[in-house]
Formats: structure tokens, sequence, C-alpha cells
């Protein structure tokens, strides 16, 4: 395991403090100012969490990714479904895949463990899902959309789907038709949306835990 120590500069004028996982000998100037640094403190403990293996019936939670632009924001969502037991993740329309070439940068190899598909078209899809029982529910603002604080956990079923759709156009209307529920993140600053991978892990552990909380 990689080792990290912190270091500040000896120059009164930058006193810079940074960690760092070379030895003094391999870094030995800042590198902001070039003067001689140190060693401070004791090194960083690197702990990680172990993941938690259950033996107890896990609600399943799938995720349906229409018509996302990012790379980058799949790879985040997909490391984010990993941590918290999502089911399936389904990539449809122009949802970059893992087989993208940039997909491993926020990635990190969770498509190994987090089952996935690619389908050209989300509505057939979840029509199909809709008929094996499954609650869906869309990640988007509109004028009937609950907080997702606030929603009933008596709603949710053994079977959800979660729908996230595109960066800039939101959920396909179509498939807000079909859904069961719409609920939103609430914004509590002057800003009116989130990153939709923040959006995504926000949303997967506030049902993950309200289902654990139901059963």
């Amino acid at each position: 395991m990689t080792q990290f120590q912190m270091y500040e500069c000896q120059n009164p004028q930058c006193r810079l403090r940074f960690p760092t996982n070379f030895s003094v000998q391999q870094f030995s100037t800042c590198p902001l100012c070039g003067s001689p640094v140190s060693q401070s403190g004791k090194p960083f403990s690197n702990a990680k969490l172990q993941p938690s293996v259950s033996t107890e019936p896990i609600s399943k939670i799938s995720v349906l990714l229409d018509n996302l632009r990012s790379t980058l924001n799949v790879g985040s969502i997909f490391r984010s479904a990993n941590c918290t037991s999502i089911e399936h993740i389904y990539c449809c329309g122009t949802t970059p895949t893992p087989a993208h070439s940039k997909f491993g940068k926020s990635g990190l190899n969770s498509e190994q463990t987090v089952p996935w598909s690619y389908h050209r078209n989300a509505l057939g899809v979840i029509s199909e899902i809709k008929k094996n029982g499954f609650e869906i529910t869309s990640l988007e603002v509109t004028s009937s959309s609950k907080s997702i604080f606030e929603q009933d956990q008596n709603k949710f079923s053994n079977n959800n789907m979660l729908i996230v759709g595109n960066e800039l156009s939101g959920v396909d209307p179509a498939i807000l038709d079909l859904s069961d529920s719409i609920v939103y993140i609430p914004m509590l600053g002057s800003k009116n949306s989130l990153n939709v991978a923040i959006a995504a892990a926000i949303s997967f552990y506030v049902y993950r835990l309200s289902l654990k909380r139901k059963d």
C-alpha cells in the first residue's frame, strides 16, 4: 500500500503544506518556491473501508442511463453503482459504455463487478422491465416531482429502476409518462442542478438506505 506523508516548506514566506508518497530524498524541494521541505507529523493512515458482505437479501435496484453524453460521468456512475450494490446498469441511446477508451479514468474497473448492457431504445427496455414488476422512478424536475428525501418508502417495491437522463435535456418525456414516480434532489444554494454523476450517487444511497429501512 502506498504510504503518504505530509511535508512542509521551510521558507517562512511560503510554508506550503502538502502530501506526497515520495521520500524526502526523492522530493526534497517545494514545488512552488523551490526551498527545502521537511516531513511534518505522522504518515497518513490510508485506511480503506472494507466492503460489507451480507447474507441478507438485497432489494433489486437497476439503473437506466438514457442518452448521457459524458464518458467520465458514466464511469463515475458505474463506480457509485458498485459501492451501492446496484444490480444492473442499462446504457441506452447515445450513452457511452465501458467499451469507450476514456471510461477507465473514472470507472476504475467497476464494469467488471456491475452487470451492464447496451440498448438503442430506452422505451423498449422500460416496457419490458415494467412487465416484470419493477417500479420506475425518474430523476427529474417537473411540476409534479417530489423530493427524493420525502418519497413515500411504502411505495418502493422489491424491484426498482431509477432513470437518469441526458445532462442537458433531462429525462425523455415519454419515459416520464411511464414512470411510477418522479423525484428531484433539492438545491439549497444558488445553483439549480448537480452534476449528473453526483446526483446519481446521491440517489443510489437514498434508495438503498430507504429500502434497507423498509426491510
